[in-house]
């Protein structure tokens, strides 16, 4: 098995419970971590047996900017489950998303989900 991590990469989107939230948007910072089925990258050294970091930002970017969902969980899931479905040697999926400007009257830096999606 293989892990890779993406880490804080940078989207506008439009998410939350607030219909502002949705209308205005904001900035979300994700984090994707993959585990593949094997390590055959390692032997056949092809990339298509690997992760493609720049194919998966691509679908990070494409879900993020392009859909909206009140939840972050919801996203976070929905980003688990496009990745899994285009690359069957994935394993599982964690992806961490960290939203800073949250309507809670008190200090804090963000608020962060993460969903582990399995191949089945």
């Amino acid at each position: 098995m293989t892990k890779v991590r993406i880490l804080n990469m940078m989207f506008y989107g439009f998410h939350g419970v607030y219909e502002y939230e949705r209308e205005q948007g904001q900035k979300f910072y994700i984090d994707v971590e993959v585990d593949t089925k094997d390590d055959r990258v390692s032997d056949t050294d092809r990339i298509e047996d690997g992760v493609d970091p720049a194919s998966i930002y691509d679908i990070v970017k494409e879900v993020t900017e392009n859909k909206r969902f009140q939840m972050l969980e919801a996203l976070s899931a929905h980003i688990g489950n496009q990745l899994l479905a285009k690359y069957p040697h994935f394993a599982r999926v964690t992806t961490r998303i960290r939203k800073p400007s949250v309507p809670i009257s008190g200090p804090m830096d963000y608020i962060e989900v993460e969903t582990t999606r399995e191949a089945k």
